[in-house]
């Protein structure tokens, strides 16, 4: 069975093609068009389909779009109602409805040779549930909490044999996800973008607001919550984007963080009873990529094991919609499911571009000399990943030994310098400094750093102790197992920094062209770009 998934109603418009129960290709529009998210959410733009990432899928596999059994688009129009009657302030909601309702003659216009009838619609919050409850091989609870769907904000199910049991959903206009939101706008950020930024500065905050926030966003007794309006200016002043950042910001983002937490490990316990007690919870939607709610979650909770979908938020509803109606289980194996490129293409696009390279012997030993040299390597291997994290194949690497590295990272990548960096690190050498989540491949928990490595690992260290991991495994990334040990021989650090391959407002690096021009534009010291070298000092010589 051929089914194609698309993601294009809210934001992260993003496609998915699942080949007879095989996760084939999977990519967000932005990778190609080079516009953050691909769009904004607005209604006025729902009617953008991913119609790049749609072809690309098809190219990978060799089909064209006749020979697809099934197009699944995430948002069943036929599942909502007016905006005003769910108590949202949305009057132009018609219209995403209605371009939802003619999504088929959309795609069929996209993807000549499509048949209309061939679409078929997914609840939006069943195809985040199916992207993460599908992911897995065993039977699962499934905790979904984003900002909105048809008339939801969150389900809460069940996953037995592969089918999927409702246990609750609860109704608009009460969702987490749309206070983060709301937090995120009143803090100065952009709203359904720069919500990981407002989990940062949380760090720097105290949450004197917690008992405030307890008052207005409580849990009940059915699985469900409610979130009360909420007051922001009586907190703390809105924030403009470049006004300054104040101690009462930084409380009023740590109070909602925390009050978030709370929230969602009772929501999990809830699940957890409600569905039998499972060991398995499998989580999505936008408010799963909180990593420090999923690491309370998954250190608190009742769960054995906590997964998330490494593409949690809208994006990942284009899997989770072609999972759904392929109707098995398709464990997740890598985030890399996008664009790639063999040996001859890159070294083709480096004659192309006149840069001088070398072929070393081993492209990860050249970047872990850079590297403990304190130099700053672009790291461009394989395919590119799915979802928002950088997870060693379109990554900044840099030191982590050094107390100025995020300064610099943050300065190369244009970004504010609250923001933390993040370590890799080999599965073996997790234990011995970090506790949490292991393992934990997707950067998607937080973890507690160590005391006696603290010091030792200052760049990676967020201001609060803990740091977001990701577990490099030899078995599925060699590459970057043989770069960290390599660089921990030559260090005595069994640590790289890793964030994402691009600079700030832009989405991450995808084709080698993109790559070549940010290596050309950013102080980075090495681009190594497949098997290829490319040193600045040698490029860029006067």
């Amino acid at each position: 069975m051929r089914v194609l998934g698309i993601n294009a109603i809210f934001h992260d418009p993003a496609a998915a093609l699942v080949v007879d129960g095989q996760v084939v290709a999977a990519a967000e529009e932005e990778r190609f068009s080079r516009r953050k998210h691909g769009k904004r959410p607005v209604p006025f733009a729902a009617w953008e389909l991913p119609e790049l990432a749609a072809a690309w899928c098809l190219e990978e596999a060799g089909l064209r779009p006749g020979d697809l059994d099934a197009v699944a688009y995430s948002f069943d129009p036929g599942l909502s109602r007016d905006a005003a009657s769910l108590g949202l302030n949305d009057p132009w909601d018609h219209l995403r409805v209605d371009y939802a309702r003619r999504a088929p003659q959309f795609l069929g216009a996209a993807l000549p040779g499509l048949d209309p009838e061939q679409v078929r619609f997914v609840p939006h919050h069943v195809a985040h549930a199916a992207s993460a409850g599908l992911s897995v091989p065993e039977d699962s609870a499934v905790l979904v909490l984003d900002g909105r769907g048809e008339v939801a904000s969150h389900l809460a199910g069940a996953y037995r044999g592969g089918e999927l049991e409702v246990l609750k959903c609860q109704e608009l206009p009460h969702s987490l996800g749309l206070l983060y939101e709301d937090l995120t706008r009143h803090l100065g950020f952009l709203h359904s973008s720069d919500e990981y930024k407002v989990m940062a500065l949380a760090s720097y905050g105290r949450p004197r607001f917690l008992n405030v926030f307890r008052d207005l966003v409580r849990t009940t007794d059915d699985g469900g919550f409610t979130v009360e309006r909420i007051d922001w200016d009586a907190l703390a002043k809105a924030r403009t984007a470049d006004g300054e950042m104040t101690e009462a910001h930084a409380d009023l983002a740590s109070s909602v963080q925390t009050r978030l937490e709370e929230v969602l490990l009772d929501l999990a316990r809830w699940t957890y009873e409600a569905a039998g007690g499972p060991k398995t919870l499998t989580m999505a939607g936008g408010t799963a990529l909180n990593c420090v709610a999923n690491a309370r979650i998954a250190a608190e909770g009742p769960y054995e094991r906590v997964w998330v979908q490494p593409a949690a938020g809208d994006s990942g509803t284009a899997l989770g919609a072609a999972l759904a109606v392929t109707g098995r289980n398709v464990p997740f194996t890598t985030a890399a499911l996008g664009r790639g490129w063999t040996d001859d293409e890159l070294e083709a696009e480096l004659r192309r571009a006149g840069l001088p390279y070398t072929r070393p012997e081993s492209i990860a030993a050249e970047a872990a000399r850079v590297l403990a040299a304190n130099g700053i390597v672009a790291w461009y291997q394989g395919r590119s990943e799915y979802g928002p994290r950088a997870l060693g194949h379109r990554s900044l690497l840099a030191h982590p030994g050094d107390a100025d590295t995020q300064t610099r990272m943050n300065d190369v990548k244009g970004r504010e310098q609250f923001r933390p960096i993040a370590p890799m690190v080999r599965a073996e050498r997790f234990d011995d400094i970090f506790e949490g989540v292991n393992p934990s491949p997707y950067m998607l928990f937080v973890h507690r750093v160590k005391p006696e490595w603290k010091d030792r690992i200052p760049a990676v260290t967020h201001v609060d102790g803990t740091a977001r991991v990701q577990t490099v495994h030899t078995g599925t990334e060699p590459l970057v197992a043989e770069m960290l040990a390599e660089f921990e021989r030559l260090t005595e650090l069994p640590v790289v920094v890793n964030t994402s391959l691009n600079t700030a407002g832009r989405p991450m690096v995808d084709t080698p062209r993109e790559a070549m021009e940010l290596f050309g534009s950013a102080p980075v010291d090495l681009l190594a770009i497949g098997p290829f070298a490319v040193h600045r000092a040698t490029a860029f010589q006067k």
